[in-house]
């Protein structure tokens, strides 16, 4: 009838401070044409049943055109996400209402339909929002006066199916109107649900009776357990969704900082306010306007991105995936820039709209949960002494906030006053202050350069009473971006790899609280020697500064090391810092990656090695800060990106560093540390005979003894024993090496060209992931390869089965039982198959002749693949190039393959012709599909690797 002919309001806003205009909705969908073809579709038809097949095919082009629509305006630029999730609620409307009246008027009429027979439609979720992104679920509401009767039964039942045949994914229900007040007052989902509802078709006196009923009978007296519901509810989805917004690949509906923190801020305000719009909290004074144009602004972006996400995905996707980062982005206008690509730009503004979102919301629940908390009637007495503010600071329900009538404007240093008192007295932060300083972050600027406020920052950084936490929420709250403008140019900066979890500004921040984890003794059992140097050093001021300041030039181009490095020269005088101090500062800056790429892509047995290394660091107090930022960087740059390997490499270099400053064994010669090691073996094979002994010390290459410990010298000795005892021409030695958190793969057979290569694919294969290898030719022609090898996840392979069949391979594959290109080739097909197909890794090849004396060493950079280290290792076999050891390191989807390596005359090879050939071959074999070698090629012509 007549009542359900009174539209709703589909094109409106729900929480946008205007109306938004969908233009020429009739070239979307025109309704009154639809039930012309309708009733035309029904005229030659003996019954509406007959022809349902040719009424869906109507619907089924309309609904097929006003999407086409849709996204043609969309993609076209014609259309921001805002309009475009309205025209589609728009499209649904219209559709439904046809579909509506076709069953209630033409399927199943009622000449008369009594009150228990009328029915009211209903939007709710997102569609009653009038936000309906392109592949959302539409979910209805049927109201019904009471009880579903017969005739209301067959009409929703046609009206679903109807709907599902059109495609939609359809979310129903069908309740009276007293259900849905009973579940309200008990369900907040339920409750929510109602709180959006919007009129779609049918009995509209149904719906406004619902809306009456339910402020006075289910809201009234419930605004705090509302409140208190809405707000865990969030906290649930933060932490399921990683409680941060800078994820990697962010949920643009669910996670932090995300639409559902708008809705939510919303449905609290609609509940206590009954606010429909950011201008009415305006005007009710919940909201500056200042901050309702940011939510709005805010709104707008990630409607539009979720979007781009739903057309480019295909489906109802709202993750912002790696494979769909770059495409929106480019979508959206984000071009590459000097020092920052594109994609990241876009995603670094995706993460200040998230944290606009997160910090406003945050603070406007904040505010709402204390202003509408009930007081307890009484309190049991408080033990003990009561928590005594700063001058200017009052205590509130253990926060701290400003004093009645203090204001920032009057005293601007209070702005940092308002962290630092926090902080000394371990109080969170009132929420009150919180707002009061987001209003005024414009004083900010003029602290810059006060003495007293400098003061107070450095202390906050120094302080041992947790400073990631004071440094957060200065960042949160945008005093810490506006007071150090190099800091603000960092945040939100996000890296497009695999390596990088979080943002710039958000790994400095936890680096400080890893630091500050490690003087603690938080990670003594990880990190045991940066337990033991964190208590010793000298210059602690310095180094946290260094730790906060390291990526400080973070996507401005060029070397972010260098400039960073200039800049914290500006930076440290003016935050109080000596002019020592600032040069330490500078210095481990400049050179913060200089430990870490030392670690992982050079041989540490290498003299050489040790000396550079040591030329660069020059005192033992700088050596034990730098090793102190390396392990707080590399801890803080996600989960499971520090290792035990990774932590065993860096205590091998700081002690053989400290011993070389210390004046140490290891500034021995060659000769000396050789004649050191057989006296420890000769004492160690106390019990064998003389001569096997003497034996055994002459098979040892001069790179054997200066590259193994003692202990590995003794176990290799023995496995040599063993070969020659049964005659055994393979042998393969397993074992788990707890202290460097790998398993240790030996392998000993006869040397044969082409030995190294065969083995990679063999591990490779095995889904063994190769960290670090050495290969020693003996003098008596036996070859003893040594690989370390982790798990996917990067522990060690430990299960005996595991380990059985990674010998039983390694023998298959040498003697040519099995082929290792073949096998490996559907592994290669798979990984590429994953996300980080997206990413790119350019294929680089650096060689140093001056890194080690006795070797060239050669890195190769490029994206990482199942058999990379196989297809490298049998480029360089056939140019006749011999490896003496790999240095494996991955970052995300790029490896960097270090090898030190000799010509077939066992000499460094310099000749840049014979270069340029080996880089040709090495860029070949980084192609995604490297192409097969010809028949006969040359494998490595392996000799004595210390030859």
């Amino acid at each position: 009838g007549a009542t359900r002919r009174r539209a709703g309001a589909p094109g409106q806003a729900c929480y946008s401070r205007r109306m938004v205009r969908i233009p020429s909705r009739r070239a979307i969908v025109d309704r009154a044409a639809l039930n012309a073809a309708v009733a035309a579709a029904l005229a030659g038809a003996p019954s509406p049943s007959a022809c349902r097949g040719a009424l869906l095919a109507l619907f089924k082009d309309a609904l097929r055109r006003g999407e086409a629509e849709i996204r043609r305006r969309f993609e076209a630029g014609a259309a921001r996400g805002e309009e475009t999730v309205r025209a589609r609620s728009f499209l649904l409307d219209q559709t439904i209402r046809a579909v509506y009246d076709l069953a209630a008027d033409r399927v199943y009429p009622a000449a008369n339909p009594t009150a228990a027979e009328r029915i009211c439609l209903a939007a709710v979720g997102g569609y009653g929002r009038g936000e309906l992104a392109p592949h959302s679920d539409v979910d209805l509401l049927f109201l019904l006066p009471w009880k579903l009767g017969p005739r209301a039964e067959q009409v929703i039942e046609y009206v679903l199916y109807m709907l599902w045949d059109l495609g939609l994914k359809v979310g129903q229900a069908a309740r009276p109107v007293e259900e849905c007040l009973r579940r309200a007052r008990t369900d907040q989902t339920i409750c929510t649900a109602i709180l959006e509802a919007r009129y779609v078709w049918g009995e509209r006196a149904l719906f406004d009776e619902l809306r009456a009923r339910f402020r006075d009978q289910a809201a009234a007296g419930s605004e705090r357990g509302f409140v208190e519901a809405k707000l865990a509810e969030r906290d649930r989805r933060h932490r399921r969704m990683g409680d941060s917004r800078y994820v990697l690949e962010p949920n643009v509906k669910d996670g932090k900082g995300g639409l559902r923190d708008l809705h939510t801020l919303f449905w609290i305000a609609r509940f206590l306010f009954r606010a429909g719009d950011s201008a009415e909290l305006v005007r009710r004074g919940v909201l500056t306007a200042g901050e309702a144009a940011r939510f709005d602004k805010a709104q707008r972006f990630l409607w539009t991105v979720r979007c781009h996400l739903h057309y480019l995905a295909g489906r109802g996707e709202d993750r912002l995936t790696f494979d769909l980062q770059a495409g929106i982005g480019a979508r959206l206008g984000y071009r590459d820039r000097a020092g920052a690509r594109g994609v990241e730009r876009f995603m670094k503004h995706y993460y200040l709209t998230a944290k606009g979102v997160g910090d406003l919301t945050g603070i406007f629940c904040a505010a709402l949960e204390v202003e509408h908390a009930r007081r307890p009637r009484f309190a049991l007495p408080r033990l003990g002494f009561p928590r005594k503010a700063p001058d200017g600071f009052v205590v509130e329900a253990g926060r701290l906030a400003l004093a009645k009538g203090r204001k920032f404007r009057d005293r601007p240093l209070d702005l940092v006053r308002l962290f630092h008192a926090a902080q000394d007295g371990e109080l969170d932060v009132h929420p009150r202050p919180l707002r009061a300083v987001t209003r005024n972050l414009r004083l900010v600027d003029g602290l810059r350069g006060d003495p007293e406020a400098n003061r107070l920052f450095l202390e906050m950084l120094t302080s041992p009473k947790d400073p990631e936490t004071a440094l957060r929420r200065l960042n949160e709250a945008g005093v810490f971006g506006r007071f150090i403008p190099d800091f603000g140019r960092i945040v939100a900066q996000m890296q497009h790899d695999m390596y990088h979890v979080y943002t710039v500004d958000e790994h400095s921040i936890r680096a400080v609280g890893v630091l500050r984890g490690i003087e603690a003794g938080d990670f003594a059992e990880e990190m045991p020697v940066a337990t033991r140097v964190a208590p010793t050093v000298q210059s602690r001021r310095a180094l946290l500064m260094a730790v906060l300041l390291h990526d400080i030039a973070k996507g401005r181009g060029g070397d972010h090391s260098t400039i960073g490095a200039g800049v914290a020269e500006r930076l440290c005088p003016r935050l109080g810092l000596t002019a020592e101090e600032t040069e330490t500062v500078s210095w481990l800056v400049r050179h913060h990656l200089a430990m870490s790429n030392t670690a992982f892509r050079r041989d540490l047995s290498d003299p050489q090695t040790i000396a550079g290394f040591v030329e660069t660091v020059r005192s033992p107090e700088r050596l034990k800060l730098l090793l102190l930022l390396t392990a707080a960087d590399i801890r803080a740059v996600g989960p499971g990106v520090w290792t035990a390997w990774k932590a065993a490499l860096l205590r091998d270099l700081y002690r053989a560093a400290e011993e070389v400053l210390t004046g140490g064994l290891a500034a021995e010669d060659g000769e000396a540390r050789i004649a050191r090691a057989r006296g420890a073996l000769r004492a160690a094979l106390a019990d064998w005979p003389e001569a096997e002994v003497e034996a055994q010390l002459e098979r040892g290459a001069p790179g054997w003894w200066l590259s193994c410990p003692p202990d590995a010298h003794l176990r290799h000795a023995r496995l040599m024993r063993r070969a020659r005892e049964e005659g055994a021409k393979l042998l393969v030695d397993c074992r788990v090496d707890r202290y460097r958190g790998v398993t240790e793969i030996v392998v000993h057979t006869a040397d044969h060209p082409g030995l190294f290569a065969q083995i990679a694919g063999a591990l490779a294969v095995s889904g063994a992931n190769i960290v670090d290898a050495r290969i020693f030719t003996m003098t008596d022609g036996a070859a003893l390869d040594t690989f370390w090898v982790e798990d996917a996840a990067g522990g060690p392979i430990e299960r005996p089965d595991r380990l059985d069949r990674i010998s039983a391979t390694i023998a298959r594959m040498l003697a040519g039982e099995a082929a290792p290109r073949r096998a490996l080739a559907g592994l290669r097909s798979r990984a590429q198959a994953g996300r980080g197909r997206v990413f790119d890794a350019a294929p680089r090849v650096i060689v140093d002749n001056a890194a080690s004396r006795t070797h060239t060493v050669i890195e190769v950079n490029g994206r990482d693949r199942p058999g990379l280290l196989y297809a490298l290792t049998r480029a360089l076999a056939g140019q006749n190039v011999q490896v003496a050891s790999a240095r494996i390191a991955t970052y995300g989807e790029s490896a960097a393959d270090v090898f030190y390596v000799k010509d077939v005359f066992g000499l460094k090879i310099d000749k840049e012709a014979r270069l340029r050939q080996i880089r040709a071959a090495l860029l070949e074999a980084l192609a995604p599909a490297p192409a097969p070698q010809p028949a006969g090629a040359p494998a490595r012509l392996r000799l004595a690797a210390a030859s």
